[in-house]
């Protein structure tokens, strides 16, 4: 089945709708637990009939999968657990028969342990060439037995470990990840050349992993806090590394979503300027509760911060990295914290799918592109994952404190009556999968008009073929402070209500679509958006 074509073409990344695969995760082909590239390969179908425009997947490379494949050790070669390389190939070209471009993820900070280039590092001793590619440095003290600096880890503990020779290397992640060295010419070019690699293959695109940390303070200074510039997070020496990325995508009509985490909205636009990266992912939405005050506020800078470069906005609600959106809607602190992720910490669950439904509506009528984690169009809550099952390493490094990320990484629930929902393994998948999960199965969200599934595909068919959605210009309507109401070209306009209350709409032809019902006296009650044709 081929999805509806969009209409734009060479700019298409501009009001793209994209759709999160974690490969893991999201179907196995060859029941062995773990999903895969058939899996996917067989789902495409699925993926079409929802009307996604791309598929962005994380990591699907060689790797030992100590953070779920964000250490890579062999960027040309897919890992044997999802597949060849051969069939990577097959489905980015099964997939753009379907309407369907492919974004690969590229992670440049660091790699794997066991990449060939760490491995010759470690077996070549101090001083040696091939430790340059790295950050290797002597240790502080009487016998260089302390860290070479103090700097804070992405993830809890230290970010130094030292090898046998008593050389210390710098992971700003886990002792398993080593950062790579990026004035080092070598570690440009092999970049630059990956990049190609996976454009002739065919990849429409490339999301980079922790964009803004690559480019490291030469000195290595210990970390001051509230000092500028920070001394390895959005260094200026990215911005030259990223236009050479960009000569290199525009050979091939390629794009690329930097994951850039940065408080300062002008320094954010840099990286977005016309010869740099074409859209960056808007963190400061995902991490908005659910308060009509402060949404509104963060749209209208996003859109500002935008503006002076030309670049689309991007929406996202949920990823593989953070609490799923039904779940910390449905809690009283709906604001995007790690702490909110403890374990037991209360969630509402029908309040959360209702301010889920009306959250996919809000984000699916603002200017600007789209990521749809997978399983959030299923209404999937946050997972309980069972303390000895959890894998994730900010788990472990937290000393077991933080739950990690495990719980939005659960297999996805394909058939309801099916051995573990459908998934498709003939074993216990890698993650289990909590009771009760057959209830989100897609096959029985399909039959039902009223579903999660339902809603999500009716809101992208709508978007696809009918005027005002995506790119373009946004005006805000009178409305109640706890409601959320704007324009977009062509009449379309959408209403949220954000209060406790029903809040009534404005004059209107038709109803183009509801997250849920509206009341006996055709008002919008809490926690509900609709599409309005004004």
């Amino acid at each position: 089945m081929a999805a509806p074509t969009s209409q734009r073409t060479e700019d298409w990344w501009r009001d793209a709708v994209i759709y999160q695969v974690y490969p893991r995760s999201f179907a196995d082909g060859d029941g062995d637990g773990t999903g895969d590239l058939a899996g996917v390969r067989a789902r495409l179908p699925y993926l079409a009939e929802l009307g996604v425009d791309a598929v962005w997947f994380t990591p699907w490379y060689v790797s030992p999968l100590v953070d779920g494949g964000y250490d890579v050790a062999d960027y040309r070669t897919i890992d044997p657990a999802f597949g060849t390389l051969g069939e990577a190939e097959k489905l980015i070209a099964e997939a753009r028969e379907m309407g369907i471009r492919t974004i690969v993820d590229i992670v440049p900070n660091h790699v794997s342990d066991q990449h060939a280039w760490f491995r010759a590092a470690l077996e070549a001793g101090p001083g040696s060439a091939e430790r340059e590619r790295f950050h290797f440095r002597p240790g502080r003290g009487a016998d260089g037995e302390l860290p070479p600096n103090d700097w804070p880890s992405q993830f809890s503990g230290r970010t130094w470990t030292r090898v046998p020779d008593g050389e210390w290397y710098l992971h700003l992640f886990t002792p398993e990840q080593p950062d790579l060295n990026w004035a080092h010419p070598e570690v440009r070019r092999e970049h630059e050349e990956i990049l190609r690699f996976w454009f002739e293959r065919g990849v429409a695109g490339v999301r980079i992993d922790s964009a803004a940390l690559l480019a490291k303070d030469p000195a290595l200074a210990d970390f001051v806090e509230g000092v500028d510039p920070h001394p390895y997070i959005d260094q200026d020496e990215l911005h030259d590394i990223y236009r050479s990325w960009r000569a290199v995508a525009d050979e091939y009509g390629g794009v690329f979503v930097g994951e850039v985490w940065l408080p300062d909205a002008e320094r954010f636009a840099r990286y977005l300027r016309p010869d740099e990266l074409h859209t960056a992912f808007n963190f400061n939405f995902l991490s908005c509760p659910w308060d009509a005050g402060r949404l509104r506020r963060t749209i209208d800078d996003t859109l500002a911060e935008h503006a002076p470069v030309g670049a689309p906005a991007t929406w996202v609600l949920c990823n593989h990295d953070v609490t799923r959106t039904v779940t910390r809607y449905g809690r009283e602190d709906t604001g995007f914290d790690f702490a909110t992720k403890a374990f037991g910490t209360p969630s509402d669950p029908a309040l959360g799918l209702r301010r889920a439904r009306a959250a996919a509506l809000l984000t699916l009528a603002l200017p600007g592109s789209v990521y749809v984690y997978q399983g959030e169009e299923l209404g999937l809550p946050e997972a309980d994952v069972p303390r000895a099952s959890i894998q994730d390493p900010m788990h472990f490094r937290s000393g077991g404190t933080d739950p990690g990320r495990d719980g939005c990484r659960v297999p996805l629930p394909w058939s309801a009556d099916a051995p573990y929902c459908g998934f498709g393994s003939e074993t216990e998948p890698w993650l289990p999968q909590p009771e009760g999960w057959a209830r989100y199965a897609a096959d029985r969200q399909a039959a039902d008009p009223g579903s999660m599934l339902s809603l999500y595909r009716e809101a992208l068919r709508l978007r696809r073929t009918a005027e005002g959605f995506g790119d373009g210009p946004l005006d805000w309507l009178p409305a109640p402070d706890v409601v959320l109401a704007f324009r977009r070209p062509g009449g379309l306009v959408c209403v949220v209500n954000l209060g406790a209350g029903p809040a009534e709409l404005p004059a209107h032809r038709s109803l183009l679509l509801a997250s849920g019902p509206l009341d006996g006296d055709g008002r919008l009650p809490a926690d509900t958006a609709v599409w309005l044709r004004g």
